[in-house]
């Protein structure tokens, strides 16, 4: 993630000081610890975050599991991943399921947090889940908030239910819980109106809200991007509202990632999902292992395999090993195949999930859609016969090939030695016992 780099280099380099040591002295211990403080601390980790941090790391590595190993850089990698583990929260903490449907949960925040987005990636994460959302629209005061909300609720197929010339947030909260429950909508996800903290006659609404519903969870969604104003605005709301987690959003953002490390710790609330991009499937899961791996260079396959099984499922999965078996891959799979890896991220966030990846490696290569777009055309002006046997692909078949979509003969000649290439290498994949290819790349 972008909002990691700087951070994940920096620790890198504090790493890099132990591991150029046989043995570490206390001294050793002391000099690498106070650039992994620097490292939190331009991070924006919140200082006594950090300083608890430091105490705890540095009392564990000048004790005998350090100072007499035979790997002592190792031992110290170890203690920082688990001392970070333990600041974000341990475990994954999942969206709490009320015994007695409906489900409530109040979105909550600042105003320009991404409230209305958010709720409507939450449904469509939990609609995965097999759960059937109704969104509510209880932001009276933004222009076009009901509007974009039924456009987002459009988009990830879930209704919404609203009020027409209402101003009562309230009443819509308690209307909409009625209605999911007469019509068999076992998860509800209230849209509030944004607000600054401070502003009393707003955050009253909050509360009275939470009163007239018993909302099972309040998410409070944060933007990551402003840092240190993020774990001071959670703690402002925890306070008033007694949250029950965070959604922290703009991961991917280039910001410094000390919310992700202080939130959990300052209020005693977990982060439960994190905002990894734009679009509507851009929501996920918090592991705080996961980003701990990853903060110190470890990857986090984890979470690749997760994006992966998202985009191939099963079904996809053994129809494509059957045509490898049986040699039948065709210039249609092959496309297909570009798809769903698209559905998986940029070339980059997937390069910084794979163990030993230097930091930053692939931060300028993208996965050119429009590249992919172009090769789609080439394919669709192929006819079916083409696409199952591209052998029979000669000069005036490629030159009628490139007329048709606007592209030249070498655009068609590169594609035909990329899918070649591709074919070969799944092959060899396939042939070994006990294999199964999710997806070529």
């Amino acid at each position: 993630m972008a909002m990691l780099q700087g951070l994940m280099d920096k620790m890198n380099a504090a790493f890099q000081s132990f591991r150029n040591k046989g043995k570490l002295t206390e001294a050793d211990v002391k000099a690498g610890m106070r650039q992994i403080k620097l490292a939190l601390l331009e991070a924006d980790v919140n200082f006594k975050v950090v300083k608890e941090f430091v105490a705890r790391v540095s009392e564990r590595a000048v004790g005998q599991e350090v100072l007499e190993s035979l790997v002592p850089a190792q031992q110290v990698v170890k203690i920082v991943r688990e001392e970070l583990i333990a600041i974000m929260g341990e475990e994954n903490e999942k969206l709490t399921i009320s015994p007695k449907p409906p489900t409530v949960v109040m979105m909550c925040g600042l105003q320009g947090s991404g409230k209305t987005t958010q709720s409507a990636k939450l449904a469509r994460l939990m609609k995965q889940q097999g759960k059937r959302p109704l969104l509510v629209a209880c932001d009276v005061y933004r222009p076009a908030a009901v509007s974009q909300l039924k456009v987002v609720g459009e988009q990830v197929e879930v209704p919404v239910f609203s009020i027409d010339g209402s101003t009562d947030a309230v009443k819509i909260a308690k209307e909409g819980v009625a209605y999911a429950e007469k019509n068999a909508r076992d998860l509800v996800i209230l849209d509030t109106a944004g607000r600054l903290h401070v502003d009393e006659e707003l955050m009253e609404e909050l509360r009275r809200i939470k009163e007239t519903v018993s909302p099972t969870e309040i998410l409070l969604v944060v933007d990551a991007m402003t840092g240190q104003d993020a774990v001071n605005v959670a703690e402002s709301f925890n306070e008033l509202l007694d949250i029950t987690g965070v959604l922290l959003t703009k991961m991917d953002g280039d910001t410094r990632g000390g919310a992700a490390l202080s939130v959990r710790h300052v209020t005693g609330k977990p982060i439960k999902f994190i905002g990894t991009g734009e679009k509507l499937d851009a929501l996920e899961p918090f592991y705080p292992d996961r980003m701990a791996s990853r903060i110190i260079g470890m990857g986090d396959m984890l979470s690749l395999i997760d994006r992966a099984e998202a985009a191939f499922d099963e079904k996809q999965a053994r129809e494509m090993e059957q045509k490898l078996r049986s040699n039948t891959f065709t210039l249609e799979d092959y496309m297909e195949q570009f798809d769903s890896l698209k559905k998986m991220g940029s070339l980059e966030q997937l390069m910084g999930m794979i163990p030993g990846m230097k930091p930053g490696a692939m931060k300028d290569v993208q996965l050119d859609e429009r590249a992919v777009d172009r090769m789609k055309a080439i394919i669709q002006s192929m006819t079916p016969r083409e696409r199952v046997k591209p052998d029979l692909i000669n000069a005036s078949r490629k030159r009628r090939i490139a007329a048709g979509c606007g592209q030249s003969v070498e655009d068609v000649n590169k594609l035909l030695r990329q899918f070649e290439s591709v074919n070969k290498m799944m092959k060899q994949f396939s042939g070994k016992k006990g294999k199964r290819m999710k997806f070529p790349f």
